[in-house]
């Protein structure tokens, strides 16, 4: 149940996670063959908030790299060499490496000029909301527009064409649900030069209807080629965006004989990931918030008549709706959790849906409650942007924009309310918001 990527369209199943977390903290998931996922060895799943910090916080015990941070196992030796590559499944030193380097692109005159971004994307996109009918999908016209804004101008990609990025995270995250394995939703005839270059090695499905892997780098051929063309204009005539400050960026404490400087490769990776994580969490955070605003009147009512307290609001949607509810380590030693031999090459799988419920952690955790945050300033810090190395670097311009958005669309509206039921992804590692129906009066 846990496993099977079809539970999660009609809800994640809490109870059984509540269950299995108080009862023993850490259980064995068999790994059945499912729909373009062959079987596996099965996995140990961790379920409490300080077992999972434990895990994130140990990674010469817990590998993101010996096979990657996705509970599939890549499919050949090819496809694992590949995922390596990216700054998501490393250990240090070269992942320290590589986000030492980006940590330093986004220098502060860089995220004071995105914030000014931020702040007119959000009113750009609630103008248009207002000027339509008064009924949305929130999830796709609201939501989705603003990580995939907030990315263009990080990536210095024109905004024409950052639907491209919608199309691949679909791909990459959506993989298991039918709707997005093959996402096509960008418009040729509106994109770039480049964007339409690209486009010309994109992968096709075969005559079952299947895209390839989007886990290797031909199921991924359009990104990479777009990135390709990007990267080298950006060494050519760099702007102010925070990829061009990456590209000629060096590391002043590079490893001994490592790069100092991140290679057109690398650009790549990185590129990907911006493009597809990090467009993810916000873009399922945001309606997930929403979700819990609609279903609590008096939440949305106090945050409108004082929107100073949005921000601690926005803790509070991170950690009830857990974007991401899984993610992947192998063990490389044996070892302990909740008192479970784990063994070398074992699968780890921490829950952060799980984590961010842990009733030990915080009263009434199944509660949406907007003054969490606000009433304990000192609260423990929710798992939705990870922890330990791999803690998301983008989580305070996340911060940032669902902040503006939610300040945005509350205090520009008189009321919101659902305009039908939403409907969710069918995946056991993000909790995605497909549709959500909202109806607003203003």
């Amino acid at each position: 149940m846990l496993h099977d990527p079809g539970t999660y369209p009609g809800g994640v199943p809490f109870e059984v996670l509540a269950d299995l977390r108080r009862d023993r903290g850490i259980v064995r998931v068999a790994e059945p063959a499912l729909p373009g996922w062959p079987s596996g060895p099965g996995y140990w799943l961790v379920l409490r908030y300080e077992d999972i910090r434990e895990v994130l916080s140990d990674p010469r015990t817990f590998s993101s790299a010996v096979g990657g941070t996705q509970i599939r196992d890549p499919a050949t030796p090819e496809d694992l060499r590949y995922v390596q590559q990216m700054m998501l499944n490393m250990d240090p030193p070269e992942h320290t490496r590589l986000r030492r380097l980006l940590a330093k692109s986004f220098t502060p005159r860089a995220v004071r000029e995105l914030e000014s971004q931020i702040a007119g994307h959000c009113r750009g996109i609630v103008d248009r909301m207002l000027a339509g009918p008064p009924e949305v999908d929130f999830a796709k016209d609201v939501a989705a527009d603003l990580p995939l804004l907030a990315l263009a101008d990080i990536l210095g990609v024109p905004s024409e064409d950052r639907w491209l990025m919608f199309d691949w995270a679909n791909r990459v995250i959506g993989w298991q649900d039918p709707d997005y394995a093959v996402s096509a939703f960008f418009d040729h005839d509106q994109g770039s030069a480049m964007a339409r270059e690209a486009l010309r090695s994109r992968p096709v499905p075969d005559a079952a209807g299947h895209m390839p892997d989007p886990r290797s780098r031909e199921g991924m051929a359009d990104l990479y080629a777009y990135a390709h063309l990007l990267g080298e204009a950006k060494r050519r005539s760099p702007g102010d965006d925070v990829m061009s400050i990456l590209m000629s960026a060096i590391d002043d404490d590079p490893e001994p004989g490592g790069p100092s400087r991140v290679s057109l490769e690398e650009f790549e990776n990185l590129f990907w990931l911006f493009a597809v994580a990090g467009n993810e969490t916000l873009r399922n955070g945001i309606p997930g918030g929403m979700i819990g605003v609609l279903a609590d009147p008096a939440a949305q009512e106090a945050l409108r008549a004082d929107p100073e307290r949005i921000p601690a609001a926005v803790e509070e949607m991170l950690r009830w709706w857990t974007p991401v509810m899984t993610f992947r380590r192998t063990a490389t030693v044996d070892t302990e959790i909740a008192g479970e031999s784990i063994r070398a090459g074992e699968k780890v799988v921490v829950s952060f849906t799980s984590g961010n419920r842990d009733e030990t952690v915080y009263p009434d955790p199944d509660t949406f409650d907007i003054n969490r945050y606000a009433r304990t300033p000192r609260a423990k810090a929710h798992l939705a942007f990870g922890h330990g190395p791999h803690f998301c670097l983008g989580a305070n311009l996340a911060r940032i924009q669902m902040t503006a958005l939610f300040t945005e669309v509350l205090t520009r509206t008189t009321w919101l309310e659902p305009a039908g039921d939403p409907t969710f992804l069918r995946s056991n590692f993000q909790r995605g918001v497909k549709t959500l129906p909202v109806r607003w009066s203003a």
